[in-house]
């Protein structure tokens, strides 16, 4: 068989698995006894291992099978978690994403992993000695029911129970049926399924423990149980199951009238008991749902029933094909409105506008499309942060919020670094040791804040510690050490732009080089990529309080609104995100300080620059008009104009890239296509307020 067709979708399901054992981990660190996130990890890494073994990748699948023997001997109560198990099933999870990202590089998933193996077999051994470690003994908490034991789910509501009884009393076989799957089975889920679909061909299933949803997703042990009515005797029903795959036993039972209200007494008994003793051993500090009676008591499920899915996955490569189509549309639109408004047809233009409201309506279905929740950047965090603490030998907790907060899948795919490198930053700088915060008066365990939120047309991602602040004087004395300012420069900058330097290339405060910082490399980076992305960032920070980096981002690189202007006979498009406003300046009223041209722009003065200048426009002479139009720009605190000739008017544009022929052009980041087939640069007004 070939699995090569199912690559795909093994790697995005184990990325999401090992997500979720990296997630449900750290929750259990905060609460080592709750047994209940205990067996979430352990459906995930069976799920993995089946995964894994099933597409032949068996490295893989073994290391995970020894993961999956320490969190069986948890879970059983046979096991108390301690700081070496974590570490080394922390171990095990890095071990694992390293093997999928090489199978998703196109390699065999084979690894070196043969001391983390030992160190797990070790635990399930008992000969680790770490203090703190406890085996259950005679004073441990009872073992939960089995969810193998079936009897104590199968008991029948009122409904169940007539139609089964009816169904003796017109003639009908009705069969009590246990079936055990292979303990080396890795697609139980799959056997149970050929099961039900065999059974369903000649009958119809009643009640079945566990539920359809809980065997969908292995949520059980090797066996289950069920109530079926069919016309069929007992030994074919137990030859057919016997015949499926992986079948280890079968027990196919008739009941009569009599056995039916004896069978329904019993399995209600067993799970009133079963109730009780989950009640019983149940600590205090590890809540956990048994299933009362009552609860058992639920509409009848049909089995061959499968649950269906509102989500799907959808290749990334679709999405952009889909944009491109898209983008090819909305200038064949503009060309379509200005073909309509040179026309004087009625029914021309009342089709126009239909089709513009269509298209407008498309368009945000696209981009909504294209969203992605911040979370697939943010839930790799919090396992860094606590890595991260615990080399420096710290307390901090991690608080996300926002996390639902939507950006388009281009941005996301170029902000994980960035916030990475402040992460660190404000784990190593800003967070004190613990000694350091007690002395100060603070709690011992820091608190940094990552969230993200939506503001017009951009999302701000915020990361804030309750730190000890940044030293204004110690960043401009290493800054001016360093050759970066000097100290006449230093003398007069703002707290804000004393915090700018953070950014400069090569700037580090650090005293000790480390793995965290202190190698020259750091937020310079944070820097050149946002701008990069058409954001920007602020710092803002008290001494002795904590640090905010706030990182302002657009919610999309695909299409942006933008104000087009004409210089000469050239056109060039201005995104509207950077724009404060436009005007008209007077010749008069242009100042010329130190051979540069400004312009006085609410109390203050601000820059003049000239684009047809600038950019060598032909045939257009700004110094011959008596008035000039200008575009007055914003990049963070920072103002400038931009002189053109003509304002052509607003319009949402497609941005194209300049491609490899034409990198770094000065000033511009890339162009797009007018409705008349005009090729129209896009202005990049960041680069004018460097």
């Amino acid at each position: 068989m070939d699995m090569n067709q199912y690559l795909n979708m093994f790697i995005d399901e184990s990325n999401d698995h090992l997500q979720s054992l990296n997630e449900n981990m750290l929750q259990l660190e905060s609460n080592p006894t709750d047994l209940g996130i205990v067996q979430v990890i352990f459906r995930s890494a069976h799920t993995l291992k089946g995964m894994a073994a099933t597409m032949g990748f068996e490295d893989l699948a073994s290391l995970t099978h020894q993961m999956e023997n320490v969190l069986d001997l948890v879970r059983n109560n046979k096991l108390a978690m301690h700081e070496f198990i974590f570490d080394t099933l922390f171990k095990g999870l890095d071990a694992l994403e390293s093997m999928v990202q090489n199978i998703t590089e196109g390699g065999d998933g084979k690894a070196d992993v043969s001391s983390i193996v030992a160190s797990l077999q070790s635990i399930v051994s008992g000969d680790f000695q770490k203090s703190g470690t406890a085996v259950a003994s005679e004073g441990a908490p009872a073992k939960k029911a089995d969810s193998s034991d079936s009897s104590a789910g199968l008991v029948l509501d009122q409904f169940q129970y007539s139609v089964l009884e009816q169904s003796i009393s017109e003639g009908h076989r009705v069969h009590y049926i246990q079936v055990t799957i292979s303990s080396d089975s890795q697609l139980k889920a799959a056997r149970a399924f050929m099961v039900f679909n065999t059974l369903e061909n000649s009958g119809e299933i009643v009640k079945a423990y566990p539920s359809v949803q809980d065997i969908e997703q292995e949520k059980f042990e090797q066996s289950f149980s069920l109530y079926y009515i069919t016309q069929k005797e007992v030994g074919e029903l137990e030859k057919e199951i016997a015949g499926i795959s992986e079948i280890e036993t079968v027990s196919v039972t008739q009941l009569d009238q009599e056995s039916l209200k004896q069978m329904s007494e019993v399995t209600a008994g067993v799970a009133e008991a079963a109730a009780v003793q989950e009640a019983v051993a149940v600590q205090p500090s590890a809540p956990s749902q048994p299933q009362s009676p009552a609860a058992a008591k639920a509409p009848a499920v049909k089995a061959a029933a499968p649950t269906h899915n509102r989500t799907i996955r959808v290749d990334i490569e679709r999405l952009d094909v889909l944009m491109n189509l898209f983008s090819e549309l909305l200038i064949d639109r503009v060309r379509l409105e200005q073909l309509a408004s040179e026309a004087s047809n009625q029914a021309l233009t009342e089709t126009v506008e239909h089709m513009s409201r269509v298209s407008s309506d498309l368009q945000n279905v696209v981009l909504k499309l294209r969203m992605v929740p911040v979370d697939t950047v943010f839930n790799r965090f919090p396992r860094m942060v606590r890595d991260l603490a615990k080399s420096l030998d710290k307390k901090l907790d991690l608080v996300i919020t926002g996390a639902e907060t939507e950006m388009d899948r281009t941005v996301i795919d170029e902000i994980g670094d960035p916030l990475v490198h402040l992460l660190r930053n404000s784990v190593d700088h800003g967070i004190e040791s613990v000694a350091d915060r007690i002395a100060a008066g603070k709690p011992e365990t820091g608190t940094v804040q990552l969230r993200a939120f939506h503001s017009g047309n951009n999302v701000f991602i915020e990361i804030e510690d309750d730190g000890n602040g940044i030293n204004r004087e110690k960043v401009l004395n290493s800054a001016i050490s360093k050759g970066i300012l000097t100290e006449e420069q230093a003398a007069v900058m703002t707290d804000e732009e004393a915090y700018q330097v953070l950014f400069a290339p090569g700037f580090s405060t650090a005293a000790v080089i480390s793995d965290v910082s202190g190698r020259g490399v750091g937020l310079d980076v944070v820097k050149s990529k946002i701008t990069a992305l058409g954001g920007n960032v602020t710092v803002h920070s008290t001494l002795g309080k904590g640090t905010n980096f706030s990182v302002q981002l657009p919610l999309t690189l695909s299409i942006i609104a933008a104000m087009m202007i004409q210089i000469g006979s050239e056109k060039y498009a201005i995104p509207l995100s950077s724009i404060v406003e436009t005007a008209i300046v007077k010749r008069t009223q242009i100042r010329s300080v130190h051979g540069n041209k400004m312009i006085a722009f609410r109390d203050s003065h601000i820059p003049l620059i000239s684009l047809s200048q600038l950019f060598e426009v032909p045939d257009f002479n700004e110094d011959e008009e008596e008035e000039t139009e200008v575009v007055v720009i914003r990049k963070g605190d920072r103002l400038a104009a931009l002189s053109v000739q003509d304002f052509l008017g607003q319009s949402e544009i497609v941005l194209k890239n300049l491609g490899k022929y034409l990198p770094n052009i000065q000033g511009i980041s890339g162009a797009t296509i007018l409705g008349d087939g005009q090729v129209a640069l896009i202005i990049d007004p960041n680069v004018f307020i460097k």
